[in-house]
């Protein structure tokens, strides 16, 4: 008799471990296709069923590092967090440290850290997974484009567009070969690099690219998934720097439009958008539809990021610039100290972002001075 409950028992504990796989794999497409709340409920139903096993399963640590990949995705970076080292420990310990599930782990986690700005503690683990993945998968391998992507884009946000290329191009190849030229991760790299080219001020390189990754997207996901909203955000920032704001500013309202359904109106993603069409406003001189996008974008950032994130510097470089030109100097002098400050710490003292703000500060400090004379001269 204990031997057939003990057989029915591995019975039941097998077929809760394959309805639990199936769920994972369900959860797996939705998450690729941007539909986060579905992805997130069939995830947290498949951890559920192999956490009743009572063991550190591989299977459990893969879906817990899922999980944290949608919460990193949903703006809740401390769960992310959590859940990623979690599934890490897991993993370490019943695979080992050189397991190609580990190297997946330590990207997602990379990733969030990116997100955060937190880059000295995110680019060791991105090179820990790509030395894992090439010596346990080959150097072609598709999980390796996904971590030079994103090591890539770390190098990007650091103003290392040099090194950032190549990374991007690997990928590219990798990536065409294994995934065809019409899939969502190509897209990725071509909106990537469209990034790099725009930093380096090769726009004629960088608008093209950025309009494919945007077609990819439109075609394979949709008009309003994630990735179409991002393309159209970022072709939108491309054209407003051009100054061709009337093509940017349909692209800004879509993509807001899209961000808002896809993960709701406090997201960071949310923000940027805000923080963009903000500033398309302000550079068209209309300041009193800038002004209340920026502030609803500075909130959200400093709420979801920390006050001290690099995109926060950004929103109140931006608003201070409103102010600046407003006149406003006494409004706009704290918010250009408070970015230099934040600038300076994470992104180090010869960023370009860093003398950009110190350069508006000084014109805001001469200009004030002048100011002031002009009215004493005029007593």
């Amino acid at each position: 008799m204990r031997n057939i409950l003990l057989v029915l028992l591995a019975a039941s504990l097998a077929e809760a471990s394959e309805q639990a796989a199936r769920w994972n794999n369900l959860a797996a497409l939705y998450h690729r296709q941007g539909q986060y709340e579905r992805a997130e409920r069939l995830y947290r139903q498949a951890i559920q069923e192999w956490q009743k096993s009572g063991t550190e399963h591989p299977d459990l640590g893969r879906g817990l590092s899922n999980l944290g990949s949608i919460a990193h995705l949903q703006g809740r970076y401390d769960e992310a967090d959590t859940l990623s080292r979690r599934a890490l420990s897991i993993l370490e310990r019943s695979l080992g440290a050189d397991h190609p599930s580990v190297a997946t782990t330590l990207n997602n986690l990379a990733e969030l850290y990116t997100s955060q700005a937190r880059f000295s503690e995110a680019e060791p683990l991105f090179e820990r997974a790509l030395r894992i993945q090439r010596e346990a998968l080959g150097a072609d391998a598709v999980e390796v484009a996904s971590t030079l992507n994103n090591l890539a884009e770390l190098h990007r946000a650091l103003g290392r567009y040099a090194s950032a290329e190549p990374m991007l191009r690997q990928a590219l190849e990798i990536r065409q070969r294994e995934l065809g030229p019409d899939s969502p991760r190509v897209a990725q790299v071509w909106n990537n690099l469209a990034s790099v080219y725009k930093g380096q001020g090769h726009s004629e390189m960088a608008e093209p690219l950025y309009r494919e990754a945007l077609a990819i997207w439109e075609r394979s996901l949709g008009p309003e998934s994630p990735l179409t909203a991002t393309g159209c955000n970022n072709l939108g920032q491309f054209l407003h720097e051009q100054g061709r704001y009337l093509e940017a500013e349909p692209l800004f309202e879509r993509s807001l439009a899209a961000w808002e359904k896809n993960v709701g109106p406090e997201h960071p993603n949310v923000a940027s958008v805000l923080n963009n069409l903000g500033a398309l406003y302000a550079a068209q001189h209309r300041y009193l539809k800038a002004d209340p996008l920026y502030r609803r974008a500075l909130a959200i950032r400093e709420k979801s990021l920390g006050r001290d994130h690099p995109e926060v510097a950004t929103t109140l470089h931006n608003l201070a610039a409103l102010y600046y030109e407003l006149g406003w100097f006494d409004r706009a002098r704290p918010l250009y100290e408070r970015a230099l400050t934040i600038r300076q710490k994470s992104l180090g003292p010869d960023h370009p972002l860093v003398a950009s703000t110190r350069g508006h500060l000084a014109a805001l400090r001469t200009r004030k001075a002048a100011a002031a004379a002009q009215s004493s001269a005029l007593r």
